[in-house]
């Protein structure tokens, strides 16, 4: 489960999914004398065309936008597959967005791995974006988020999203299930949010994102500590997976009204990067 939807950042409004973008009113033909309810139908019938041609021109326009960032790195077939399940996608969002304000999910999340204006800040997993909109506010007009997934319809959906808030320092980057494709030393700090168990390829995943983190960068994930069947990643298996690909922990902190813990790692220097071959793969706990 992925970033959230429903409000756009400073006030809460109502939780909702995502809808196109309307330029056209959908009741238009209620402004206009009784006189033309006679032609009603037909008029309406090409408003609703008006309004699905241009959202769907909206969309594809983004759609051509949103690619790979950097070329393949290392290929999945390289690395040793997980030795646990790998939940499923089953949604652009975790929760209503009003939810998550009430606990200050991104400000906590932004305190502890020490988020500054003028950062680059890799959204990984963005999902509809619940993240990506409130961190590219708090980085300011200098710093950006880049915001990944492997699913590009929630980019889309986001990158229309942002153009309504008119936030301009979020970029959009496509990525595959074993790689991110970002580019070298893009990122000054990474955040996986209640996303990691759904990762198909996590060995691959985080070699390949090593070389997109800049010196000294830092990598936040946040998710529950039960079994990744149930759609969250056990602290201790956590851990040894990304210490197989030579990640270091630094700190563990309990993220409060229940959102789970927020696990911090540093990444590999590239001339401390294990060869994909000598990866050992972990057992699930218990």
């Amino acid at each position: 489960m992925r970033g959230g939807a429903g409000s756009d950042g400073g006030s809460s409004e109502p939780g909702r999914m995502w809808q196109p973008p309307v330029s056209v009113p959908y009741r238009f033909e209620e402004t206009r004398d009784v006189s033309m309810r006679s032609s009603g139908t037909t008029f309406a019938a090409v408003v609703a065309t008006a309004v699905v041609t241009i959202s769907l021109g909206g969309l594809s326009s983004w759609s051509q936008e949103i690619i790979y960032l950097a070329p393949p790195g290392e290929p999945a077939e390289a690395f040793p597959r997980p030795q646990r399940p790998v939940a499923d996608i089953v949604s652009p969002s975790r929760s209503t967005e009003q939810q998550r304000d009430a606990f200050d999910e991104s400000g906590q999340i932004a305190r502890f791995l020490d988020f500054r204006s003028g950062m680059t800040i890799g959204d990984l997993g963005a999902g509809s974006g619940y993240h990506t909109v409130r961190l590219s506010r708090f980085l300011g007009p200098s710093g950006q988020v880049i915001a990944q997934d492997v699913i590009k319809d929630y980019l889309v959906q986001l990158a229309t999203r942002t153009k309504r808030l008119k936030l301009s320092n979020v970029k959009f980057a496509l990525g595959e299930p074993h790689d991110p494709r970002l580019p070298r030393a893009s990122l000054d700090a990474a955040i996986l949010v209640h996303m990691y168990h759904e990762v198909a390829q996590p060995y691959a995943f985080l070699y390949n994102l090593a070389p997109a983190l800049r010196p000294g960068a830092r990598v936040g994930f946040v998710d529950l500590d039960r079994p990744t069947s149930q759609h969250g990643t056990p602290l201790a298996l956590l851990g040894c997976e990304l210490a197989a690909v030579g990640y270091r922990q630094l700190s563990v902190h309990q993220l409060g009204g229940e959102l789970g813990y927020l696990a911090i790692f540093s990444p590999p220097k590239e001339s401390d990067r294990k060869s994909p071959r000598d990866i050992v793969p972990c057992s699930p706990p218990g």
